[in-house]
Order: C-alpha cells, then sequence, then structure tokens
C-alpha cells in the first residue's frame, strides 16, 4: 500500500523515486504537477479515515469488560495493524507534495518505511488467517472448537507480526538519503547491494503480498460458499429465512475488495519490472508505469479503510459487541445480550 514503488523497486542504477525518471521524459510534467498537488490530500483523506475507522474497532474491543474471543482477537490486531500503517501516510503525502525531496531526516526514513512494510504484510496474513477462521467455524464448526482457541489466536497473530517484521528488515537496513543535485532534492530510497536483488524482492512482493494470499482467500470463502449452500434449507429452517445471499455478497465483496486494492499495484509493478530490465522501453512505458504506479497506490492505500467496513461493521458479530458496550455505557439501559444469544452470534461469524 504504502508507496511500495519507492519502497522496493529500485536497482542500484535506479535508485531514486519515481518522478526522478521523469528527468528523460518530460513531457508528462503537467500530470506529474497535478499529481504532486491532488495525491497528497487523497492520502491524507485515507489517513483520516482510516484512523477514525480502525481507532473506533479497537475502541469497541478493547473496552469490553471481558475476554476477547478467537475471532475479536484476528479483527482487533488486523485494527491495529491498519491503525500503525496509516499513521506513516502523513510522512508520504508530505514526501509527495515536497515532490520527493524526503524532509524528515535518515532516521525517520528507515523507521516509517520500514514499519510501513511491516504492517502491508501483516495486514494481508491477518486477512487469511480471518478467512481461514471463518473457514473453520463454518464448513467444521465441531472440529475446529481446538483450532479457535484463544491461545490459538494468539499464537497465530503473535507469528503473523514476527514475520511481518522479518520481511521488513531488508527496508529498515537498506533505506537511505540520497541527494540528487541535478533535480535539487534528498530522496529517501532503497539501496540493493546487489543486481539479483530487485529480481527476488519482486517475486517475494508478487507471491507473498498477493497472488498466495489471493488463492488462500479464493479457496477458503469458495468452500464456505459451497458449505452454506448444501445446507441452504437448514439454515432457513433455522434462521427464519435465506442467508446465503448476505453471506454471498459479503464473501464477494471481500474478493472484489482485495483485487480492487491490490490488482492495479501489482500490474504496474510488474511493468516496472520489465522497464528495469528493458523488456519495455520508451518514453511512453516511462511515463506510464511511474504515474500508473502513483495512482495504484492510491487504491492499495484504500484497503485500509475498508478493512474495518469488510471485517468488522458488516458482521454481526461485531454489531452484537457495539451494542453489549452501548448498554454498559447507558445507565438505566436494558440488561446484556444474554450468554446463549452470543453464543449463536459467534457461530454465526460473518454469516451474515
Amino acid at each position: 500500500m504504502a508507496s511500495w514503488a519507492l519502497l522496493e523497486l529500485q536497482t542500484p542504477n535506479q535508485s531514486q523515486p519515481l518522478s526522478l525518471n521523469a528527468t528523460s521524459c518530460d513531457e508528462a510534467w503537467e500530470a506529474w504537477a497535478l499529481l504532486h498537488r491532488v495525491l497528497p490530500t487523497c492520502i491524507l483523506s485515507i489517513c483520516l479515515c482510516g484512523l477514525l475507522g480502525n481507532l473506533f474497532v479497537l475502541s469497541v474491543f478493547l473496552v469490553a469488560r471481558r475476554r476477547l474471543n478467537a475471532a475479536e482477537i484476528y479483527l482487533a490486531n488486523l485494527a491495529a495493524s491498519d491503525l500503525v500503517f496509516v499513521l506513516g501516510l502523513p510522512f508520504w503525502a508530505e514526501n509527495i507534495r515536497n515532490e520527493f525531496n524526503w524532509p524528515f531526516g535518515a532516521l525517520l526514513c528507515r523507521l516509517v518505511n520500514g514499519v510501513i512494510k511491516a504492517n502491508l504484510f501483516i495486514s494481508i496474513f491477518l486477512v487469511v488467517a480471518i478467512s481461514q477462521d471463518r473457514y473453520c467455524a463454518l464448513v467444521y464448526p465441531m472440529a475446529s472448537r481446538r483450532r479457535r482457541r484463544r491461545r490459538w489466536a494468539q499464537g497465530t497473530c503473535l507469528l503473523i507480526w514476527a514475520v511481518g517484521a522479518l520481511l521488513s528488515l531488508p527496508t529498515f537496513l537498506l533505506r537511505s538519503i540520497k541527494a540528487v543535485p541535478e533535480l535539487n532534492v534528498s530522496a529517501c530510497v532503497l539501496r540493493y547491494p546487489h543486481d539479483a536483488w530487485p529480481f527476488a524482492r519482486m517475486v517475494e512482493l508478487t507471491l507473498l503480498s498477493f497472488l498466495l494470499p489471493l488463492a488462500a482467500i479464493v479457496f477458503f470463502n469458495y468452500h464456505i460458499l459451497a458449505a452454506l449452500r448444501g445446507r441452504r434449507e437448514i439454515s432457513r429452517m433455522r434462521c427464519g429465512g435465506p442467508r446465503d445471499g448476505r453471506t454471498t455478497a459479503l464473501i464477494l465483496t471481500l474478493v472484489s475488495a482485495f483485487l480492487l486494492c491490490w490488482a492495479p499495484y501489482h500490474f504496474f509493478a510488474f511493468l516496472e519490472f520489465l522497464f528495469q530490465v528493458r523488456a519495455v522501453r520508451g518514453c511512453f512505458w516511462e511515463n506510464f508505469i511511474d504515474l500508473g504506479l502513483q495512482c495504484a497506490n492510491f487504491f492499495a492505500f484504500v484497503n485500509s479503510c475498508l478493512n474495518p467496513v469488510i471485517y468488522v461493521f458488516w458482521g454481526q458479530l461485531f454489531r452484537t459487541k457495539v451494542w453489549e458496550l452501548y448498554k454498559q455505557c447507558i445507565p438505566g439501559s436494558l440488561t446484556p445480550v444474554a450468554s446463549s444469544h452470543r453464543k449463536e452470534i459467534l457461530q454465526l461469524f460473518w454469516r451474515n
């Protein structure tokens, strides 16, 4: 999400922000001038929405007077990861407004980019974990009880945070400030120690942050839909009406949001790699790729705002938890939700 072109895709001979490529092909200067004015405002809007949404989610989960269950642990960690991510966006908004002249020093250059990259992976892996948790709960409800214990969820989240931190280590270690005298800027860039690094990082980026997570999400949700279709009549009898329509809409929205947020970036990132290895050449491709990557980054940023909506606000589990919290905070309100009803809600997690 966070300006991945600036995070990962520079070779030793091209270790500058994307807009710096325009020095040899400057016919798109008007488009770049518009981008420098408009994109920072859009990024700050995403930051504000993501900040409010994820803070609200965390407040609901953490203020409650009881321990979180497995599903809530995954959702709380997802909100925390997205919150940490959006806190880094103002730095990059200012960086773009400054035409990629990094004004915050070498330490923040490494820290901001490293934290952003770590939380990108963490957020995506948590989305997969949520899909897997929902798959176990709906497809194998009896056999999955042990897997969905709180300790299992806590251990899974801890492992995801550790893997995200590990994958961000190259960014922490290799980020630095580079002066570009011809453009009078000091850019925060990623300097690879060897020519083979860009290819390895491109494979890592494509596989770990897109193809494998997408395959897992599609696999889990396809089997959820298949299981729900097989139990359609039972669901109608128990719930008083068909719920498959809302479940199908939720799952299709989940997969569509992932594709819409990430597919444009990975498309342009792959074109950028082809340009670096000189498989495609010319000013048209240079400007098309550079501008396209910046616009695709914006769609990737949106994912941190959509996550609270798709995975939390839409779910019956979260709505019930908000209602419980409201009744705890308002004097003279109705009695709390009964334990049996809470269990029913948990069993129907993500089905409406």
